[in-house]
């Protein structure tokens, strides 16, 4: 017999045909009338299934009538039209099979609401709740969405290691890699480490960024994407960052800052067209219970249908500095802008995407373009209205004097980066990137209010679990 999902089995086209669905029960209620109204649903689409089972089945009163929330089945029957409120579809059950049960005592996710704080406890059976479930499936979209759009626009998928000795941001809010043992470190009270014995001869860490492995692939191919897990020491314990998350990073050849941004835009139009068109049930349930406004779905809709504005970075600020809004944090040229800024021109001053461009470059990495003013980089931020900045990127610094006048003004030492100099002693071009967290991305086209709600496993200060 044909197994088919509960998605499938929803639709008025498999009506009349004979099958078998799987997955977990969420409720059962009993008729008077001797028999049973059990919902399952297995995970395929945001709705559940009804399914009618009658007293003659033979396991009817041993096992049917037992089934609580959680339990999974088995079940085989005919689709028939359903005169139900909701619903198109039903399954009138021929044989139901018991794979396994839940014990509704101790099985946490009883009908009832339970807080985002109270399911992070319960990261391995969140995936069954309709929020959790949904998130997924519109994770995975923009994943696909990602690929598909990269792949048709001739870019190369590549991968950047995860182990790395070089701090892209400079920052130094990396993890450290290494097989030394800390603990008889500590007690000998060794000031002086000798990396010698550590595993890779030298200080190793975990990527912030496959960005600078990235450069050496368009140098060579054109256009490459890079799209992986980054990491972050960084001991933030808000709703908008996490310790490991996953970037997709472009880079391409023979480009500068405006190709750069006409990338981005199309980028974000295309994953946040494509959840509208395939997530369109998931997005209506983040619409009406998650977002508080109600308007995810007309957000969505008029990015894609919205010219970006590019805006300067100084332009931004004087537009900052003559708003008749109280700020928490003072605006001034010079500053890297607050999220209150950036959603103060995406939501009240322009009402649709703004990217700034042209930072001062006292704020930004050194790979970055430096202007003529010798003042400002050629960097841009994507901002959207709800989150503010959602893609970072640039023109990369392709002439080598200045690049290496940049690394020494940041206290680098440019003989760690010497394969990254070799990229502009050796037919250097312009070229230029950017970087989409996709996670900051899946939160804002579910309008999850915390970050850690949309990675299956939230790693963040002090959380490790599962």
């Amino acid at each position: 017999m044909e197994k088919i999902s509960v998605k499938d089995a929803r639709d008025e086209s498999s009506i009349g045909s004979t099958c078998q669905l799987q997955g977990w029960v969420r409720t059962r209620r009993d008729s008077k009338a001797g028999f049973s109204f059990i919902e399952i649903n297995d995970g395929s689409s945001q709705g559940n299934i009804q399914i009618i089972a009658e007293a003659a089945l033979e396991n009817y009163e041993s096992e049917v009538r037992q089934l609580t929330a959680g339990c999974s089945i088995s079940v085989e029957g005919e689709i028939k039209e359903s005169g139900g409120r909701g619903q198109k579809t039903e399954m009138l059950a021929q044989k139901i099979c018991v794979y396994g049960w839940a014990d509704p005592e101790t099985y946490p996710l009883q009908k009832k609401r339970h807080s985002m704080e109270k399911l992070r406890e319960w990261a391995h059976l969140r995936p069954r709740t309709n929020t959790f479930g949904a998130v997924a499936r519109v994770r995975n979209c923009i994943c696909n969405s990602i690929h598909q759009f990269y792949q048709e626009q001739g870019f190369l998928y590549i991968n950047t290691p995860v182990i790395t000795a070089s701090d892209c941001e400079g920052a130094g809010e990396m993890f450290q890699v290494t097989t030394m043992k800390l603990d008889e470190i500590a007690k000998q009270k060794i000031e002086n480490l000798n990396y010698r014995f550590d595993f890779f001869d030298k200080p190793s860490y975990l990527t912030v960024s496959g960005q600078l492995e990235a450069e050496t692939y368009a140098c060579a191919l054109g256009k490459v994407y890079t799209f992986g897990p980054t990491f972050r020491a960084e001991n933030s314990n808000t709703s908008r960052h996490l310790a490991e998350f996953w970037m997709i990073e472009p880079e391409v050849a023979f480009a500068d800052l405006n190709d750069n941004m006409d990338l981005a835009e199309k980028f974000l139009k295309r994953i946040f067209a494509d959840a509208l068109s395939k997530c369109s049930e998931d997005l209506e349930f983040f619409n009406e219970r998650i977002d508080e406004t109600k308007s995810l779905i007309e957000r969505l809709s008029t990015i894609v249908e919205s010219e970006f504005v590019r805006l300067p970075y100084t332009e931004a600020v004087e537009i900052l500095l003559k708003a008749d809004v109280k700020f928490d944090y003072a605006v001034e040229w010079g500053i890297d802008l607050q999220s209150e800024h950036e959603r103060y021109l995406t939501e009240k001053h322009f009402e649709k995407p703004v990217i700034l461009f042209d930072y001062p470059k006292t704020i930004k990495p050194f790979y970055m373009y430096c202007n003529d003013d010798d003042k400002t980089v050629r960097a841009m931020d994507v901002l959207v209205p709800g989150v503010g900045e959602i893609i970072g990127g640039s023109q990369r610094e392709h002439r080598l004097d200045i690049l290496e006048s940049r690394m020494k003004d940041q206290d680098l030492d440019i003989n760690d980066y010497w394969w990254y100099t070799d990229l502009r002693k050796y037919g250097t071009v312009p070229h230029a990137g950017f970087g989409l967290g996709l996670e900051r991305a899946v939160q804002f086209v579910t309008s999850m209010s915390n970050i850690r709600d949309v990675i299956p496993f939230p790693r963040t200060p002090g959380n490790a679990e599962f």
